[in-house]
């Protein structure tokens, strides 16, 4: 398994240009292994490779606690990459991230990053910070293709549209969640979840449960907020599927975000009336 550090060995490597690349900020588990098995299936249908980039971006923390919390275990994270079937790892450091401002400029954000009431109201500058890391690793790696997992839907939504009016030609592919059997969607954080946490969280799955059993979004709104009655709930909302705007008469998606304890859990669904 080739680990690459910075662009100099990228340029060099003939595996990564057009390639299927799967961004992460490693701590990697179960939920990665799909996306990662899922770009390296599609590599081997287009005769390309899968690489997989692990960096803990600090411009996306709100929170210098969250950042230095955050778990980083390279060593464990490559044998998962090499398992699943990625050809390489690029693993740089911030300095090669970040070298000096020209070189990773915070694009204008999509309207879908800003949408009242989500993420922006809750972690203001996060996809700034997002947009910023996921635009310089695209220059970098020069992908044809990026798998995403669906858990972070509003990232899902915002990279594709940055993506679009950057003009750049890279195919954004969404990657369905991956839950534990007991429904919690797969999390890098769930780690920091003590057993009676764990037990609390649950309510999450269990709320946009109850939201496909209602009739109408407001129905569905009310429905999730009795079941999170015990975590300490940020937003739990429907919405527009693709803009994140009010629902409409398109597709639409069930969206939480939530703390228990210390730890802060989003999750999402698919919904129609």
């Amino acid at each position: 398994m080739r680990v690459l550090r910075d662009q100099a060995e990228l340029d060099r490597d003939p595996a990564v240009p057009g390639c299927v690349f799967v961004p992460t900020m490693g701590a990697l588990h179960e939920g990665h292994a799909a996306l990662i098995r899922k770009g390296a299936e599609l590599a081997r249908h287009r005769g390309r490779a899968c690489i997989v980039s692990i960096f803990v971006n600090p411009t996306q923390f709100n929170e210098r606690s969250d950042f230095e919390r955050y778990p980083k275990t390279l060593e464990a994270d490559v044998a998962l990459c090499r398992e699943a079937g990625a050809e390489a790892v690029f693993a740089p450091s911030v300095e090669v991230m970040y070298p000096d401002e020209r070189s990773a400029p915070v694009p204008v954000l999509p309207r879908v990053a800003v949408e009242p009431g989500l993420e922006d109201r809750f972690r203001p500058g996060h996809f700034a910070g997002v947009c910023q890391v996921v635009l310089r690793l695209f220059r970098l790696v020069r992908p044809a293709a990026a798998v995403f997992g669906e858990k972070d839907w509003q990232q899902l939504r915002v990279v594709a549209a940055m993506t679009r009016e950057q003009g750049l030609p890279i195919e954004i592919i969404g990657h369905e969640t991956i839950r534990d059997p007991d429904g919690l969607a797969m999390s890098s954080r769930n780690r920091f979840l003590s057993a009676v946490e764990r037990e609390a969280a649950l309510a999450i799955p269990r709320a946009l449960h109850a939201a496909r059993r209602a009739r109408t979004a407001t129905e569905a709104e009310t429905a999730m907020a009795g079941v999170l009655s015990g975590v300490d709930v940020e937003y739990a909302v429907v919405r527009d599927a693709q803009t994140l705007a009010n629902v409409g008469n398109g597709p639409a998606r069930a969206l939480i975000a939530a703390r228990v304890g210390r730890t802060r859990l989003i999750d999402n669904a698919a919904w129609s009336p």
